[in-house]
This record gives C-alpha cells, sequence and structure tokens, in this order.
C-alpha cells in the first residue's frame, strides 16, 4: 500500500489528535460485512500490562534487531525500545509515524513493507493486531513470504498473529461450511472514520493456521502455533526451514 495522504488517513489523525490533544473522538470501522465497529484510541497506546497475552509473548521471544510492521502508535516498538533492542518501527501513516517519533522512538518510518529496501536483515519481524491483514487477499499471501526472503535473517523469526474468522460464521451447534463462501472467508473489506476523514476501502485478510502453515510450507518456511487466545486467534512464528 501506498504512504496514506493526511486527508485520507483516519487512523494516523485519531493517534496524532490523541497524543497531542487527549481527543477522545472515536475511530470508527466501517465493513460490508459486519456492523460498525468502534476502536477507542486510547488502546493503540496501551503499555505492556495492558497488551493481550498473545502480545506479550510476542515482546517476551523477540530477540536481535526487529522490525515493528505497522506499528502504528508505536506501543510495542516502545516496549521493546526499553527492554534495550534495536528496533526499526514502519507504518504507511507519516503522521503515526510523527507521533512515535514524538514519544522517542528513534527508528521510525514511513515506509511500505513491501517496498522497503533496507541495507541489512531483522532477526525478528513483529506483525501483531492481526499481521496477516497486511497482505490483503489470501492470493497475495505468498508475497509475505517473497519479503521474508529478502528481510528476514537466516536464523530470523516472524511473529504475526491472526484468527480464523470460522467462529463468526458457525451455527448454533458450533458447524461452519467454507464452501458456502464464494471467496475465502477470512477476507474482509474495511474503512477507517475519524471525524469527517475517511480511509480508501481497503482488504484486509484473517488466515486461519492451517492456511498459512501451508503457504508457508509451500514457501520454504516452518510455521508453529507459539500460544492461542479464546475466538481462534493465534500467534505464530515462522522460520525458514533448514536446508538439507
Amino acid at each position: 500500500m501506498p504512504i496514506l495522504p493526511p486527508h485520507r488517513d483516519a487512523m494516523g489523525t485519531a493517534i496524532r489528535e490523541h497524543y497531542k490533544k487527549g481527543s477522545t473522538k472515536p475511530l470508527r470501522v466501517l465493513s460490508n460485512m459486519f456492523d460498525t465497529d468502534i476502536l477507542p484510541v486510547a488502546t493503540l497506546f496501551r503499555t505492556f500490562d495492558e497488551m493481550s497475552p498473545l502480545e506479550q509473548k510476542a515482546i517476551e521471544l523477540s530477540w536481535g534487531k526487529t522490525l515493528d510492521v505497522g506499528a502504528g502508535a508505536g506501543c510495542h516498538t516502545l516496549e521493546l525500545q526499553k527492554r534495550g533492542f534495536a528496533v526499526t518501527a514502519i507504518d504507511i501513516s507519516s503522521l503515526a509515524v510523527e507521533t512515535m517519533q514524538s514519544q522517542g522512538i528513534t527508528d521510525a518510518t514511513a515506509e511500505d513493507f513491501f517496498e522497503m529496501t533496507p541495507e541489512t536483515q531483522y532477526d525478528t519481524i513483529l506483525m501483531l493486531m492481526n499481521g496477516t491483514g497486511i497482505v490483503a487477499t489470501l492470493s497475495n499471501l505468498p508475497t509475505l513470504f517473497d519479503r521474508l526472503d529478502v528481510l528476514l535473517s537466516n536464523e530470523g523469526q516472524l511473529l504475526i498473529d491472526s484468527s480464523d474468522l470460522r467462529y463468526v460464521f458457525e451455527d448454533e451447534e458450533g458447524n461452519f461450511d467454507p464452501t458456502e463462501f464464494d471467496h475465502y472467508y477470512g477476507e474482509v473489506d474495511y474503512q477507517m472514520a475519524y471525524g469527517k476523514i475517511r480511509s480508501e476501502k481497503f482488504n484486509w485478510l484473517y488466515a486461519d493456521f492451517e492456511t498459512l502453515k501451508q503457504c508457508a510450507n509451500s514457501k520454504g518456511y516452518n510455521a508453529e502455533i507459539i500460544c492461542e487466545g479464546n475466538n481462534y486467534d493465534y500467534l505464530a512464528r515462522i522460520t525458514r526451514k533448514t536446508k538439507s
């Protein structure tokens, strides 16, 4: 995705106004598939103790030179920086990056993960808050691993979380038939709205673990579940397969 223009950057504007002015104006999440949801902007500034167990585990498992993808307000980056990590934060929102820098994050840039060409590789790449969403659609999932070929060190790891959306569509008996859909059921469309600012509509992928694992294997990577939440959400670690 290209860097967001400020007049279309609903989340970045919300982040900046909350940090600078303490704004409590709601950030609305719109979708053709679901009812409008409200994302409290303050949660984007959460401390380690306020993070979910999956996020905390990802922080604890991070090592080496680290890249925080889609860093938003920078809560994960800040925690890693406090722990002494060399961590780079990237986001397609220049307003979010400006806010991260204002909080003292030393290495934050407005960059697209799929376009960046760093001079080094990373030992840990973090993609949290439904990290698989960044690839947008199931057909694009292989491109994630193409980027790991470039960005991940030989012994490095991608720590990524997502959810299996089957829980949304299960009937009262827990039955679920993915063939009822004309597309992969984890593909969702979103639009962010903050005051009068509306983002462009965008696609967001929730990948079930077996689908993620199969794609990883086909691209030369191992995938394992590190821990699971209560609603089919999980944290996965992805590493290169050992060459025999």
